[in-house]
């Protein structure tokens, strides 16, 4: 599990250790210029069309969702100690089964696989091991007006990570973002935001039950936090457009009658899309939305003519 940051007072910044399920570096769709984008691990939503699945649980998983690099070497299932990884013999096809209420994440499955068929999801870092891989991008940065983004999951369930990341960054005079869904205790997010230079919060839906059903939580703590730091930061603000959940007029036009009220920068509609289906199954665990169809022209153009009726002149509409 992710190590409690406020528990490492006393230790060199460097040092800190947070859970990281991704970096992506030339990023381009998280903040201004190229980017290098840190996904932690670890999230307090539960969003059903979440396209970074693995990055929900607070603790390394095990996805299995390159199936296709296995070559039956089977010794995946003499090292499992645990008895988790079972593979059947079925007429010309050979299936591997994890059974991922005895696997108890040892990863010795996925160190010792030959073939990467086997994926670790998370894996901790240090600050200055994180700053190593972002150094490596400085001309990147410095030629795009790029920089760093931490994502998720939710950054802001490490924050002495992210603020620390973020403290080296600007150290070096490297642009920070702060990609988060703002659900967080104020105190913490007071921590790290002096850091920012930059804000991507998301808002999904302006009634509290909806968002509820669809995301697990409230959002209530979510507004309230937008609140706070809109006039204290540069902010864009983040819609996923998600079908049967926000995807109608009544439910665009609360939040554009919301934002039209906050000092942002840009409003980015994100199109629902079924990339991340792969790492479902990956994980054992079945898409939520396995019906839902793409986000159509019809509804995009709902979109547009309802940011022109709120007069938001910065919204800009892309694949989620």
């Amino acid at each position: 599990m992710i190590p409690d940051m406020d528990l490492i007072d006393g230790n060199p910044f460097e040092h800190i250790t947070g859970l990281v399920s991704n970096i992506q570096k030339f990023s381009i769709h998280d903040g201004p210029g190229i980017r290098t984008t840190v996904f932690t691990k670890g999230c307090p939503l539960g969003c059903r069309w979440c396209s970074n699945p693995e990055s929900i649980v607070p603790g390394p998983e095990i996805m299995t969702r390159f199936s296709d690099r296995c070559c039956h070497c089977n010794a995946c299932m003499e090292m499992c100690r645990q008895g988790a990884i079972q593979v059947e013999y079925k007429e010309k096809c050979v299936v591997r089964y994890l059974d991922r209420d005895l696997c108890n994440h040892c990863m010795i499955c996925v160190d010792g696989c030959p073939t990467g068929a086997l994926e670790r999801a998370g894996e901790f870092y240090t600050t200055a091991g994180i700053m190593e891989i972002i150094e490596q991008d400085l001309p990147f940065y410095e030629t795009s007006d790029g920089g760093v983004t931490l994502s998720g999951g939710e950054p802001l369930l490490q924050p002495k990570f992210t603020r620390d990341v973020f403290r080296m960054c600007r150290q070096q005079g490297i642009h920070t973002a702060l990609d988060t869904t703002g659900h967080a205790d104020i105190t913490v997010l007071d921590q790290v935001l002096p850091w920012c230079d930059l804000v991507l919060y998301d808002i999904k839906h302006m009634d509290a039950v909806i968002h509820h059903r669809w995301t697990g939580v409230k959002n209530t703590t979510i507004l309230d936090n937008l609140r706070h730091i809109h006039t204290r930061v540069p902010v864009w603000i983040r819609v996923p457009l998600i079908p049967g959940f926000n995807d109608n007029a009544p439910a665009v036009k609360a939040i554009f009658r919301f934002v039209s009220t906050l000092t942002v920068q840009q409003v980015d509609i994100l199109s629902y899309h079924q990339w991340s289906r792969s790492k479902y199954a990956g994980l054992g665990r079945p898409y939520p939305l396995e019906d839902a169809d793409p986000i159509d022209e019809k509804t995009l153009a709902m979109v547009r003519r309802l940011a022109h009726e709120f007069r938001l002149g910065n919204v800009k509409i892309t694949a989620g």
